[in-house]
């Protein structure tokens, strides 16, 4: 019987609390074996790499640089291009840009062996994009090898849409949809990239404003519809979660219990009464797997609010990268397991939270 292997390349903000999560429900997922590739030997890298190690997964570096890990008490098991043929899935947590390198430099040589290819938030272009709960159909049959996991923010916005003005009603219902991102500085683990005071965004293009619409957008169009969306961002100094402010008006009227009802009754959204997101953060680091809940959005009960029937305004919270670790392995999942993988990511029930 083929082996599951699942190689994950990067080991940043996404790629780490993925690889520890894949070696913790290994067993349950039906993985044989978690491998990851770690580009550069860096010494206030070491202790996260032994601890993955201790895991039970495995390291793939690049045939020059093995010398270096070795200096710092990382051995490597694998080279780099042969943990990526030995594969069954590919997942590419490299910053931006480095995706499409990777594809043309070693994805595309082995896409006779490797079942499925995937690559985070920015790296528009890569295949097709893909978000949990969101267009599951587009990975059925196999027919897209390479997706695009979509952004933490493009996760929520998507989920807040669908569930609030397109679930029951189809894509006509959305007359529009405006939104802004409130984005922290950077993550809590990383030193670099932090700011002093807010700072606004600029709207780059012409029709969705920043990126954000934009790309959840280009998610809705996979099945078919085209949506009227707009997005502003700005940063924020702080490194707890990204906040996002939403308004939809739809066709159909619509009254504020509805509105919960539909989000309650969502198993990818989590409710809250907490208005901070320290106290949000927290509960995902107390209670999470790796810090990270699964949901794709917490949404702020009180801050709900439906006008002249039509309107429906709120506020969210971003759960860190957890919703893109939950697509990344449903999406995996579907390309080991394509008769089963609903039954296979039952595991992973406990990181959703219904309240917050």
């Amino acid at each position: 019987m083929e082996r599951k292997i699942v190689h994950v390349v990067g080991t940043g903000t996404i790629g780490e609390p993925l690889i520890g999560l894949l070696c913790d429900y290994r067993e349950s997922l039906g993985i044989d074996e978690v491998t990851f590739n770690k580009n550069t030997p860096l010494r206030g890298d070491r202790s996260k790499v032994i601890d993955l190690l201790k895991r039970g997964a495995r390291l793939a570096v690049s045939e020059d640089r093995l010398e270096g890990f070795k200096e710092l008490g990382m051995d490597p098991e694998l080279e780099s291009e042969e943990a990526i043929s030995r594969a069954s899935v590919v997942i590419d947590c490299t910053p931006s840009g480095v995706g499409h390198k990777n594809k043309e430099k070693y994805y595309h040589k082995f896409a006779d062996k490797v079942k499925g290819f995937m690559a985070q938030g920015s790296e528009d272009g890569f295949g097709v994009k893909y978000a949990s709960g969101i267009n599951d159909s587009v990975l059925k049959n196999g027919g897209n090898q390479f997706v695009q996991i979509v952004s933490c923010n493009t996760h929520n916005i998507s989920c807040i849409t669908n569930t609030l003005a397109l679930d029951e009603h189809g894509s006509d219902n959305l007359e529009e949809g405006r939104f802004v991102c409130v984005r922290r500085a950077n993550d809590t683990s990383q030193a670099g990239s932090f700011i002093p005071a807010p700072v606004v965004g600029s709207h780059n293009d012409e029709q969705f404003g920043s990126h954000h619409a934009k790309d959840a957008y280009g998610l809705f169009t996979t099945l078919g519809y085209d949506l009227n969306l707009f997005s502003s961002a700005m940063k924020v100094n702080s490194q707890y979660m990204h906040v996002l402010w939403f308004t939809l008006r739809t066709k159909e009227p619509t009254t504020l219990n509805e509105v919960k009802d539909r989000l309650i009754a969502n198993s990818h959204v989590a409710m809250t009464t907490k208005d901070m997101t320290s106290t949000v953060y927290s509960f995902g680091r107390d209670h999470g797997h790796f810090g990270r809940i699964l949901n794709q959005t917490v949404v702020v009960e009180q801050t709900l609010h439906v006008r002249n029937e039509h309107e429906i305004y709120g506020f969210c919270f971003t759960p860190q990268d957890g919703n893109s670790i939950l697509s990344s392995i449903s999406a995996a999942e579907r390309f080991l397991y394509p008769h089963s993988y609903e039954d296979k990511t039952q595991c992973l029930n406990e990181l959703f939270f219904e309240e917050i």
